[in-house]
């Protein structure tokens, strides 16, 4: 999936890479993609449930080798 912004949330544990996330989408542009890369497990529940709670859309998460990229758009 191509995404117009990067967040590295490797070695990051709940609540951070929510709270990196939080921080970053602020700098996109309504309607752009940010990709989060995470290691943590709790990423799968955690930024869909954030999501929902901050009307922005998880598209995708993505799991490869205890790696996980997740994909938010922002809201407009």
């Amino acid at each position: 999936m191509e995404a117009d912004a990067t967040l590295d949330c490797i070695g990051l544990y709940c609540p951070m890479p929510i709270v990196k996330t939080a921080e970053k989408i602020k700098e996109i542009a309504p309607g752009q993609v940010l990709e989060i890369i995470a290691d943590d497990r709790g990423v799968k529940a955690d930024m869909p449930a954030w999501c929902k709670a901050t009307g922005n859309e998880c598209l995708a998460i993505e799991e490869k080798d205890g790696e996980f990229r997740v994909y938010v758009r922002r809201k407009k």
